[in-house]
């Protein structure tokens, strides 16, 4: 399997060499994967100059010809479906079972992306007097500076890009540093089925100096991005500065209501897979069970069984049905907040501590938590790893009242027969989005968007495409 020769993208241009440079690692076993080279202050300029150059083409390319393109880039992502999912696989550590169908995700957003850019159709407005005419018209509101993570760097990269292109702006992309490889191979892919250059362009670099020039440079008119509250709420406030709208898609710590009549059995497989994929590095991932007295006991066990026989290890091995957190950073977030919650009376199920599958690896045991309660970090904070956190309610209420407890609000999961109940947990839940009775989030045709700390706007769907364009009311009276 071979890993990409990294590179910075800058106006249709390759740059491999004469940059300081930072090592990129597999997770699974410490092995080296290349030398990332980092951007420097000029670097950067160049990709405003390129982006915004680029704009004033693009913009005036047709959204059909624009979907096109598009469509040719999904297609492309689809029939290199495999070297990618092992470049995924390699830098970032999930199974190629889990990477396999980010790439195919990939490959979704643009597709559907490709079609919604037909349709920004704008409105014509009846006039109150005679002899008027009144449009309401959507133009792109021009280069696009982009953050994307590391956990999902496919898909979530995509979310970004495609939506941009598809509304006619360009983008100037950072992807993680962590995961740099699968970028450039899909950024090597777009420009071969013939997008322009200067449309798309990747730089790394470090982080904040990055984000300054983006945000600062007159030439870029919305930034978005994905990542932790903190850098969220930075870079908001740099962008209100600088007048520009922003995107941001920040943490979240998913609540589960199960109430007393789910079928346990299929709820434990459900869950299981839900909150150990990836291991558990998702922003959405289910994380604060609140279950109900009645089959608590069960729920837990049957759970616990599930997570104690899962195998770690290399995401590339078919049998790896968990793989590592990325760095030791996760680990020891992972140790700190374990020992927190038994400190505070908690109980260790399963896991709570590190697993020796590869000297150089970073595994951690899939944890189940027991009677957890709110004083617990793990509780309060995004816990971003394979921990489960377990507490009994008596009353749909009670438990609905202790899943809005947090203030972060992305995702959230119900598991009832109850129609009544649905309807008291949707018209309740302080979420972006909920699923009943699956673990299921938001496709491409449907918005993704936080709220409370979870984040600014929405990503997918037309909403998060109208997000990259400018409002421009006509009236025209005649002479």
């Amino acid at each position: 399997m071979t890993y990409p020769k990294l590179s910075l993208l800058i106006d249709g241009e390759w740059i491999e060499s004469g940059r300081p440079t930072r090592t990129v690692r597999n997770p699974a076993t410490g092995d080296v994967l290349g030398d990332l080279p980092m951007a420097s202050k000029e670097d950067i300029g160049r990709a405003i100059d390129a982006a915004d150059r680029a704009f004033a083409q693009w913009k005036r390319v047709s959204p059909l010809e624009r979907a096109r393109v598009l469509a040719r880039i999904s297609s492309a992502i689809r029939t290199g479906a495999e070297v990618l999912a092992s470049v995924l696989t390699m830098e970032q550590g999930k199974t190629l079972r889990e990477a396999r169908a980010e790439i195919e995700a990939t490959a979704d957003t643009f597709e559907w992306m490709a079609e919604e850019g037909k349709r920004v159709y704008g409105r014509i407005v009846s006039p109150r007097l005679a002899g008027v005419e009144q449009l309401v018209l959507y133009e792109p509101v021009g280069p696009v500076g982009a953050f994307s993570p590391w956990n999902y760097p496919a898909v979530l990269a995509a979310r970004k890009v495609a939506t941009a292109l598809a509304a006619g702006c360009t983008v100037v992309l950072k992807p993680a540093e962590e995961t740099p490889g699968i970028l450039v191979a899909i950024a090597k892919l777009c420009l071969e089925v013939g997008l322009p250059n200067g449309v798309f362009n990747v730089v790394f670099g470090d982080p904040a100096q990055i984000s300054e020039h983006l945000i600062s440079s007159p030439k870029i008119r919305k930034i978005t991005f994905t990542g932790s509250v903190p850098v969220g709420r930075h870079l908001s406030a740099l962008a209100g500065a600088a007048m520009k709208k922003i995107t941001l898609e920040l943490g979240g710590h998913s609540a589960v209501i199960v109430d007393r009549d789910v079928d346990v059995t299929r709820f434990v497989e459900l869950a299981a897979a839900a909150k150990f994929r990836n291991a558990g590095q998702i922003c959405h991932a289910p994380t604060r069970f609140f279950v109900h007295n009645e089959v608590y006991d069960d729920v837990v066990r049957q759970f616990s069984d599930r997570a104690a026989g899962l195998r770690l290890g290399n995401g590339l091995i078919p049998e790896t049905q968990m793989g590592p957190l990325l760095n030791e950073r996760r680990m020891a977030a992972m140790r700190d907040m374990t020992a927190d919650a038994v400190g505070k009376g908690a109980k260790v199920v399963t896991g709570g501590s590190a697993a020796e599958v590869h000297p150089g690896g970073h595994f951690w045991r899939p944890t189940v938590i027991a009677e957890a309660d709110g004083d617990m970090e793990a509780m309060r904070s995004e816990v971003f790893g394979p921990i489960a956190l377990f507490s009994r309610f008596n009353t749909v209420g009670e438990a609905i009242d202790a899943a809005n407890r947090v203030e972060l609000g992305l995702g959230s999961y119900a598991f009832t027969d109850s129609v009544k109940t649905m309807h008291e947990i949707q018209e309740r839940i302080e979420a972006g989005f909920v699923s009943f009775n699956a673990f299921s989030s938001p496709p491409p045709e449907m918005p993704f968007a936080g709220i409370k700390d979870s984040g600014l706007g929405c990503e997918m769907g037309m909403e998060g495409l109208l997000e990259h364009f400018n409002v421009k009311s006509v009236l025209r009276s005649a002479t």
